[in-house]
């Protein structure tokens, strides 16, 4: 039996919602913002339609980015891991976004937390390595909730520790902090959790690492990333 059509009840064609989706979650701009570029293409919508197009459709675009992903890293070895935390102020209070970034900088986890203690940090581990397995190393700062969590799990021996060892996933916070500035910050937990973690997905799925490439490869890269972002859940 196949999945039934998640476009059917809309009039909006596929190709219009993919585009604002990808346009208000890929970059740094605002409902209003992802509305004007819209209006110049002559499409006319409103911001408070992006807004239900993105909530509806933008887990349903990362949850088929994540299936595909997860499925070729299982195939490779996840020798190593960079585990980092960073704070994110929700009504005035500090909640904590602890993200996992393999060796290649791909984004595997992000996950929200009130506190960054040894409970927080095991679940966050625990989550990560149930959806890509454990790997070999795993680096992280100095923090000593890592260090207690490694202990239940028994992998402390795989631990790392260093300066500058984690720039990798300290550098992966910054798309994430520019869509936070777009946003002006979050109004609750699960808006946090559900933005970070399909952020995550779409900005793996659109970075090339353009930096790695001649301008002839980047461009067969980049426009078959787009035509297989038109393609989903279609």
């Amino acid at each position: 039996m196949t999945n039934p059509n998640p476009f059917r009840y809309f009039k909006t064609s596929p190709e219009v919602i993919r585009l604002a989706v990808m346009m208000y979650v890929r970059f740094p701009l605002s409902l209003r913002n992802v509305e004007d570029l819209l209006h110049e293409r002559g499409i006319e919508v409103s911001y408070e339609t992006v807004r239900a197009w993105w909530n509806r459709f933008g887990p349903l675009f990362a949850a088929e980015i994540r299936k595909k992903r997860v499925q070729q890293q299982r195939a490779y070895s996840n020798w190593r891991w960079h585990l980092d935390e960073v704070f994110v102020r929700i009504n005035g209070e500090n909640h904590y976004l602890w993200r996992a970034v393999d060796h290649e900088g791909e984004v595997l986890e992000a996950y929200v937390t009130k506190k960054r203690d040894r409970r927080a940090a095991l679940r966050f581990m625990k989550k990560a390595m149930k959806r890509y397995g454990r790997p070999r190393v795993i680096v992280t700062d100095r923090l000593r909730s890592y260090r207690a969590a490694m202990k239940v799990i028994g992998n402390a021996d795989r631990q790392e520790t260093g300066r500058w060892l984690n720039n990798r996933v300290e550098n992966s916070h910054q798309p994430f902090r520019r869509r936070e500035r777009a946003m002006l910050r979050f109004r609750s937990t699960k808006t946090l959790q559900k933005f970070a973690s399909v952020h995550s997905s779409i900005h793996n799925y659109f970075n090339q690492e353009c930096h790695l490439y001649n301008r002839q490869t980047f461009k067969l890269n980049r426009t078959a990333v787009l035509d297989a972002w038109r393609q989903l859940a279609a």
